[in-house]
């Protein structure tokens, strides 16, 4: 006989954990009904069974990390019943943030803030905001082409998230050419600093924004440039690093702030936790500015001035409300990063190193693709390459399908037809995979063309790690997922 146990009250107080995962973000978090998946294909719940290889864009919670978010709901139920939900919340709120600055080896870099938000884009936002606030010329933001950070980004700057699109101009800047290659690196900085020392000849204030990963794995504008032009212009220039991937080792992110950087993160991406679970670090001096102007994000989703260190006067709104799908989601990203922070580094180099190899070479071999150029990840003089951060985690490539002539590239429209289908067994595979979703990526023949990624997340990193086989499982499952992209490359028709 099968026992049912109902939800007791005190269980029905909080929503339950799947549905907390998804609360309280925007429509990017909503699940279709006839899929049970948000836009990014993923649900609230663990996917075992799937081959989750696309954490570029967004990342299936795993068994432990739901288990880690059902114990907090667990807890937050027990404190609701003899406090308010407000002073639970304030208070996991700071917990986490001490959290955050202890995982990330950070706790000793004085007058360091860390601000919570739902997103990326709010981050670039608000930071937008505060650039621009009181000054009498629209700040100028400089950032590399919305193709590779996200066109939300994009349009949050442009005005279209509570920012007066009066306050600030944005400037994109190509990081690829027409065929999709990557442009040298050398007429990149040469575009960003011919913008800058315009903007700053008019004594317009500037927000520089130099992305540590890119969706394909690019670091634009090169770190040099980036501190040649900071150093030359203090007060006309903040530096917003969009780490948004967390694809950077600790030495890096405090080397960036150390600089005086502003770094924006993410838990979503390489962390593998639910969307929607971000952090942006303040160094002393940025903060200081920051705190003499007038706070700019009165309809921002991270206006609310619990998202603010605890003495940051005018920010904020001092509301009540609490969000404890955030925490959950945090909680998450917090658990996974303490998780992958226990792999010995040896372990983790070595692993991305073979399992770099053996996916450079099918995509070399497999007439069905083409691996994009991959520039190294180079960030002197910022620092040398000693962590794992230097190694490629991902890898875009484009589709090709047999043609009369010659292999013929599949456009996008077919591209994202493939890349629908992975998740989905079927008679030629029954395999699930989940690739990152497409990028543009120029045109090849007159056709214009997306890029698809496979990626290395922390949770693949650490399964490798713990495993006895080198990583050969993960590196099997890998292989397995470029072979379904080719059977589904195969049924379609240039």
């Amino acid at each position: 006989m099968t026992i049912v146990l109902k939800p007791s009250k005190a269980d029905k107080a909080l929503a339950s954990t799947e549905q907390l995962l998804i609360a309280d973000g925007d429509a990017r978090l909503e699940l279709d009904p006839v899929s049970g998946l948000n836009k990014y294909g993923c649900g609230p719940v663990p996917d075992p069974e799937l081959l989750a290889f696309g954490s570029s864009t967004a990342s299936v919670i795993s068994t432990e990390g739901f288990a880690v978010a059902d114990r907090l709901r667990q807890q937050l139920l027990e404190a609701i019943v003899t406090q308010s939900r407000a002073a639970v919340y304030a208070r996991e709120m700071q917990r986490i943030r001490l959290e955050w600055l202890s995982l990330c080896e950070l706790n000793d870099i004085a007058g360091l803030e860390l601000v919570f938000s739902p997103s990326g884009t709010d981050i670039h936002a608000v930071v937008a905001g505060y650039t621009g606030s009181g000054a009498f010329a629209p700040a100028l933001i400089v950032m590399v082409d919305a193709n590779e950070t996200g066109s939300g980004v994009a349009s949050a700057l442009a005005g279209q998230a509570g920012i007066d699109s009066r306050a600030v101009e944005v400037a994109q800047i190509a990081v690829r050419l027409e065929d999709g290659k990557p442009r040298p690196a050398a007429a990149i900085d040469a575009d960003v600093e011919g913008l800058v020392s315009k903007a700053v000849a008019s004594d317009r204030r500037v927000l520089l924004i130099l992305v540590d990963q890119s969706k394909t794995g690019l670091i634009a504008p090169s770190p040099g440039c980036v501190i040649d032009l900071h150093r030359r212009f203090p007060t006309n220039v903040e530096v917003l690093v969009d780490a948004c991937q967390f694809r950077i080792a600790m030495p890096t992110l405090r080397a960036y702030l150390e600089q005086g950087f502003m770094v924006a993160l993410t838990g979503s991406k390489f962390l593998g936790a639910p969307s929607f679970s971000a952090a942006l670090l303040l160094p002393s001096m940025t903060a200081k500015r920051f705190r003499k102007r007038i706070f700019p994000g009165s309809s921002l989703s991270c206006s609310a001035k619990v998202n603010w260190p605890p003495d940051w006067t005018g920010a904020g709104q001092p509301d009540h409300a609490v969000n404890f799908g955030w925490l959950l989601r945090c909680e998450v990203a917090l658990a996974e990063l303490r998780r992958f922070r226990a792999v010995p580094l040896t372990a983790t180099l070595d692993f991305m190193a073979v399992f770099a190899q053996a996916i450079g070479q099918r995509l070399l071999a497999d007439p069905h693709f083409e691996a994009l150029p991959a520039p190294l990840l180079d960030r002197r003089p910022l620092l040398e390459a000693k962590s794992w951060d230097h190694l490629q985690s991902i890898f875009p490539f484009l589709l090709y399908a047999p043609g009369p002539t010659g292999r013929i590239p599949l456009n996008r429209e077919q591209t994202l037809h493939v890349y629908r289908q992975l998740p989905t067994p079927g008679l030629m595979s029954p395999l699930r995979c989940q690739l990152g979703q497409p990028v543009l990526c120029g045109t090849r023949h007159g056709i214009a063309v997306s890029a698809l990624r496979l990626c290395l997340s922390s949770r693949l990193i650490i399964e490798a790690a713990t495993h006895n086989d080198k990583g050969n499982a993960v590196i099997k499952n890998g292989l397995a997922a470029l072979d379904k992209t080719a059977l589904l490359i195969q049924q379609s028709k240039p």
